[in-house]
């Protein structure tokens, strides 16, 4: 199939490319043929006018995501084909069937050669977000797939990509829409049918299929209720699944504290592992009560948990408690590049503090989800954090996100997840 609108590589760019890297920086690219659009579909070639791949177009640093190494006639079917693909997969893994979870990350992004898209499916409901134009115009495709796929077990499909298309600015000027990206003063008209994406042209969070509340769902045999509408991203942090078994394992006889606590899933695992007490601490109060009612799902005796509505990093200085487990899971304190140095101090502060709530001897669990930061500036801050405080840390695990959360070899930025389980003495 052929392309109207091509980008020619400059000599010798076409190397990341070879190696299967799904991104194309606007400084590779020596030319352009054609006007292309955000969520055009690229074709993209080498100096010597070589076919590499084909992808999305963005405007901006990324300037194509690609979603494919080989030519093919992009209709209905290849999509409906690559979501079937990231099922086999999930199903390869033992997910599908229900066994372990029915609630898992269906597509991931790059991971899954989607890049720009991620479904989450809660036992019935799949929750989809969209963070580029070309993949959202295409959720009807992916929602008929869906359907394809589960059949009657599908209950709902939810757009909750208004947030993560907001990104995208529109402002309206001379009967046209105009986008105007945070790194790019780049202007374009937005879609063929002239309607807009983001919150401020009218975008909201809908269902695409059917209807649902909160979704009960299980994982390694506790129960949860997500709120996909109100809740955090999709929902729930399917990527700390087999994290959270790591808690249950240590907790046995400790006093925990679960700062940034969200919906409790890391409270559960641990009170089900035994803890002699547990703390869950967010600012939310929204967040504390999805705790509590994830508590008395499964069953915890209240009287070995309390629940506070505070500021994680107040809560760590002002509080007189000794704790012999800490879990940190805070927000990404990094989303772009630019502010990596002032993340890195947020995350050597909040771990500093952390230590010195610890008995000697304890379990600090310690995430960063902040994609700019990789696994090695993780690890230097948790250690600017033990010097810090004068304490004798021992790693005793190193944790990423879960296999339904794949990482191409060739894209280590598609690693968001960094976890360490250390002893502090």
């Amino acid at each position: 199939m052929i392309h109207p609108v091509k980008i020619i590589l400059k000599p010798g760019k076409e190397a990341a490319v070879k190696r299967f890297h799904p991104w194309i920086f606007s400084g590779a690219i020596d030319k352009t043929e054609g006007a292309p659009r955000e969520g055009d579909i690229i074709e993209v070639l080498s100096a010597r006018r070589e076919f590499l791949a084909l992808g999305h177009y963005l405007p901006g640093s990324i300037a194509v995501k690609l979603f494919s190494f080989e030519q093919a006639e992009i209709n209905d079917g290849f999509w409906k084909s690559k979501l079937k693909a990231a099922w086999q997969f999930r199903a390869s893994l033992g997910l599908i069937d229900g066994n372990v979870a029915n609630a898992y990350r269906l597509v991931f992004s790059e991971g899954d050669l989607l890049p720009g898209l991620i479904i989450d499916f809660y036992n019935g409901v799949a929750v989809i977000q969209a963070h580029s134009v070309g993949m959202h115009r295409l959720l009807p495709v992916f929602t008929d797939a869906l359907r394809e796929l589960y059949g009657e077990k599908l209950i709902a499909v939810y757009d909750k990509s208004s947030e993560t298309m907001e990104k995208s600015k529109l402002i309206t000027r001379n009967s046209k829409l105009f986008l105007k990206t945070a790194d790019s003063s780049h202007r374009s008209v937005i879609s063929q049918s002239g309607r807009a994406e983001g919150k401020e042209a009218g975008l909201t969070d809908h269902f695409l299929f059917g209807s649902s509340g909160p979704i009960g769902i299980t994982e390694t045999g506790h129960r949860f209720s997500v709120d996909f509408i109100r809740g955090q991203k999709t929902g729930f942090f399917l990527d700390q699944r087999g994290n959270r078994i790591f808690a249950q394992f240590y907790a046995k006889d400790k006093k925990v504290l679960n700062a940034f606590c969200y919906s409790g899933a890391f409270s559960v695992y641990a009170l089900k592992g035994g803890a002699s007490m547990v703390h869950s601490v967010d600012s939310s109060r929204m967040a504390i009560e999805w705790t509590e009612e994830n508590l008395r799902l499964n069953g915890c005796d209240p009287d070995r948990h309390k629940s506070f509505v505070a500021d994680v990093k107040k809560h760590l200085v002002e509080t007189g408690e000794k704790y012999d487990m800490i879990i940190l899971d805070p927000p990404a304190f990094a989303k772009t590049h630019h502010v990596t140095n002032n993340a890195l101090h947020a995350y050597i502060h909040i771990n500093a503090e952390a230590m010195k709530r610890m008995t000697p001897g304890g379990i600090l669990f310690t995430f960063s989800c902040s994609q700019p930061i990789s696994r090695d500036m993780f690890r230097s801050a948790i250690q600017s954090a033990a010097i810090e405080t004068g304490r004798q840390v021992r790693i005793l695990h190193q944790l990423a996100q879960g296999p339904d959360h794949p990482v191409d070899i060739c894209h280590p930025e598609g690693e968001y997840l960094k976890g360490l389980i250390l002893e502090v003495n």
